[in-house]
């Protein structure tokens, strides 16, 4: 199936055929919903004919309710259940049984088992000591995320930091050719144009030569940018390719939990990873939303290794053959001297990771901070509790600001970033529009010293439900480009005033119906 977008390339309209969700996505969404349906009218049919039956839907629905309060879950994500399964008679319980869980496939727990054993090994200790000596607080922020995230400190990385995805852009196709060992690349979006065509004729040209090519793209990312068989043309070039959770159309969280990921790692020396997906908006080669404003950062030295171990357990989930993971894919670079020290670090819904890691580190940095906090993010629909670590920063003194875009992608989220303006600008949070058009970069930068650059969103998608990946710094040479970029950013921006709030009763009503469900989205 296909559609016709009319686009603005050079100030020239011109027209671009693109899928329109192959009807593969069409088939799998039909036998989810057949299922779900045929599930309830089963137990519907079961409390109508078996006698007393409907007794026991009743106190599954009462043990449900106990359920859900009693449970270690955020209150925002608990509140929008409790009101399905008591609103909903029947229906409300048994879609919390199909939905409300992550539970992973037996098969998948053994798998991310294996692939985390046979990854990287790295005794960081020593590096700690020295971090806890230079600054302590600094030390406790780093040693949080490793243990949450599983992941290590490195130093001696050099970082090279694109405020734009066209600066970005050419470096990577020069890193890509001078591959001679693998190149792995996952990212949620691709698509057919300028970029990506660009970086698909290195990649075939490479994996002929014998160069290891793999690349994961999310299944649900890419429905209306490349065909349902799409992995198959990859590989009849040689690239090993898959797409990440395939739709099959069961009755679960499939829909959920995607790959918001976005990796490139280079012979295991160099590593990319950001905000920037593999599509022709992202460099402005195409005009959807105004100016597209994203970030990228380029990483070269031994903390490219968490990189590759985030693609590897990704790719080996999601393929019959398990990768073989071989500690060549993991070398030592001792020519590096670089100052600061940096963390890449993975996210991703329960049970992978036990806590929140993204909404960790930004809390940290917020607590933390002492003068200042700059956050940009297309999307701002986050929980009370994050909400409340950005009101008590500014409420206590820090000069928070957060940039979000001006001319948004999907007008009914828009509305719902601006629901959050009036709380948190009443905490004294000020609170930008990226005037030029669209900004997607997910950046976090707190008084010169830490930053935090990456796939993260301020929403729920990101924040729970989403496989993510970012970099945390402290005094990096990154942290000061970010922190000139931010500044542009702000000179090109909006600043949000208490004028620009007036909504109507319908708006109202809208944005807090959306606002109850969007821990559910």
């Amino acid at each position: 199936m296909k559609k016709t977008i009319q686009y603005y390339i050079n100030e020239k309209s011109v027209e671009k055929e693109y899928n329109y969700i192959p009807f593969r996505y069409i088939l799998a969404a039909m036998i989810t919903l057949i299922e779900v349906t045929a599930i309830i009218g089963i137990v519907v049919a079961l409390c109508y004919w078996v006698p007393y039956f409907y007794i026991l839907a009743w106190l599954t629905q009462i043990a449900c309710v106990i359920r859900i309060a009693s449970s270690d879950d955020n209150p925002d994500y608990k509140i929008p259940w409790l009101m399905v399964v008591m609103i909903l008679p029947i229906a409300g319980f048994m879609l919390y049984f199909i939905f409300y869980s992550r539970t992973l496939k037996r098969k998948y727990v053994r798998r991310l088992k294996y692939l985390k054993d046979k990854s990287y090994c790295k005794d960081d200790s020593e590096l700690f000591k020295k971090l806890l000596n230079e600054n302590p607080n600094a030390a406790s922020q780093a040693k949080m995320l490793c243990n949450i995230a599983e992941a290590h400190l490195f130093t001696d990385t050099a970082q090279t930091y694109f405020k734009l995805g066209e600066d970005m852009h050419p470096q990577l196709l020069k890193d890509l050719s001078k591959a001679e060992k693998f190149i792995y690349m996952e990212y949620f979006i691709i698509e057919e144009g300028k970029l990506w065509n660009s970086i698909l004729d290195i990649l075939k040209e490479k994996a002929e030569r014998g160069v290891d090519v793999k690349v994961v793209y999310d299944d649900v990312g890419c429905m209306a940018t490349l065909p349902g068989d799409y992995c198959k043309t990859l590989k009849k070039c040689g690239i090993e390719a898959t797409p990440f959770s395939r739709l099959k159309g069961n009755a679960d969280s499939e829909f959920n939990n995607r790959s918001h990921r976005k990796i490139t790692v280079i012979d295991g020396k160099v590593g990319y990873t950001g905000g920037i997906n593999l599509a022709d908006e992202y460099i402005n080669e195409i005009v959807k939303y105004g100016h597209w404003k994203d970030t990228a950062i380029r990483l070269e030295g031994e903390a490219v290794w968490e990189l590759t171990k985030l693609f590897l357990i990704d790719y080996g989930i999601n393929v019959k053959k398990m990768p073989d993971i071989r500690m060549e894919l993991f070398p030592p670079q001792s020519s590096i001297t670089e100052e600061g020290y940096i963390i890449p670090f993975g996210d991703g819904p329960n049970p992978l990771y036990k806590r929140r890691v993204g909404k960790g580190v930004i809390q940290n940095m917020l607590s933390n901070a002492t003068r200042y906090v700059y956050m940009t993010s297309p999307y701002l629909i986050i929980d009370n509790d994050l909400c409340q670590s950005i009101e008590n920063a500014a409420i206590r003194g820090v000069d928070v600001r957060i940039i979000v875009p001006h001319i948004p992608d999907k007008k009914l989220i828009f509305g719902m970033t601006q629901s959050f303006y009036h709380r948190l600008m009443a905490a004294g949070v000020k609170i930008y529009e990226y005037e030029p058009g669209f900004i997607h970069a997910k950046s976090y930068l707190a008084d010169d010293e830490y930053a935090m650059i990456g796939t993260i969103n301020l929403d729920y998608r990101s924040l729970v439900h989403h496989f993510e990946n970012g970099v945390w710094m402290y005094k990096c040479g990154a942290v000061k480009a970010l922190k000139n970029d931010i500044e542009d950013t702000l000179n090109k921006s909006i600043e949000v005033t208490q004028d620009m709030l007036k909504t109507n009763l319908l708006q109202k009503f809208v944005r807090a119906i959306v606002r109850i469900f969007a821990p559910m989205l």
